[in-house]
């Protein structure tokens, strides 16, 4: 049987996901709100359920309403649960584990009772939908046109003085093979992150070295005058264990830290990104 996915979604991460099957071989389906020649809409349900119907693969990356609720689910969760299709994907947060205190987090333990309230409650409704589902609990995601080279160059890059604030990252490319690797592989809940969570603070400051630019001023919150999303994300802090991942997966980061997935990247920096 071809290989098909359908997926819901196709954003920033799940694009790259697309582009690597399509190089494989595969067909691949994806929906976003409006139709084009590279997606169906995610409203043109005639179209969704023929794309479901003979799916070997459906991956969703679409995140929870504010208001609450997965649409996905909403809207097409009875189709999903009734597919053909062997192998299911959901794309989550670990925002859903809330604030550990910077202690190490893994996939054992409780979520809910972090900012993330709409987005655990779509985790766990995924998970309840089908046997094979694999839930993918992503950190902070960076990659080509979507770092800190980014907002050095742009002159949006924080320094916030909490020194004890520590977050996990991955980079886009990693998350893709992270979900290749699960295709034959268990179901059930992996994080995906790099291997040495640090200060946001530190990832600027090696940013603005690549860039021969000097780091931005420390700051408190208050002075820095974020966004409530922005301020909202130093209110949390957790390393992110991807010790599963690397165990059930047999997967490993390419870009173990952020240094060399900054590196990398500095080296195309400018380049166009698709």
């Amino acid at each position: 049987m071809a290989s098909k996915m359908l997926i819901f979604g196709i954003g920033y991460t799940a694009s790259r996901l697309a582009a690597r099957l399509r190089d494989e071989g595969w067909t691949v389906v994806g929906t976003c709100r409006t139709a084009s020649s590279a997606a169906i809409a995610f409203d043109d349900e005639a179209a969704v359920l023929d794309a479901l119907s003979d799916a070997t693969h459906i991956l969703s990356s679409v995140p929870p309403l504010r208001e609450g609720g997965d649409p996905v689910l909403r809207r097409y969760g009875a189709a999903i649960e009734a597919a053909p299709a062997r192998w299911i994907g959901y794309l989550s947060s670990t925002g859903v584990y809330g604030d550990s205190r910077g202690a190490w987090v893994d996939e054992s333990a409780a979520i809910g009772s972090g900012r993330r309230g709409a987005r655990a409650v779509a985790d766990l409704d995924w998970q309840g939908l089908r046997d094979d589902v694999r839930i993918f609990r992503l950190p902070g995601i960076y990659g080509p046109g979507r770092s800190a080279l980014e907002r050095v160059r742009d002159g949006t890059a924080h320094r916030i003085d909490l020194p004890a604030q520590i977050f996990s990252r991955v980079h886009v490319e990693d998350i893709v093979s992270g979900l290749l690797a699960s295709f034959a592989a268990p179901a059930g809940v992996y994080n995906l992150a790099d291997d040495f969570p640090c200060s946001q603070n530190a990832v600027i400051e090696f940013a603005s070295q690549l860039m021969s630019s000097a780091p931005p001023p420390m700051q408190s919150l208050e002075q820095a005058q974020l966004s409530p999303m922005a301020a909202a994300f130093y209110a949390e802090n957790r390393r992110i264990s991807n010790r599963k991942a690397k165990r059930l997966l047999a997967w490993n980061p390419q870009y173990q830290d952020y240094k060399q997935g900054l590196t990398a990247l500095f080296h195309n920096f400018g380049k166009k990104v698709d």
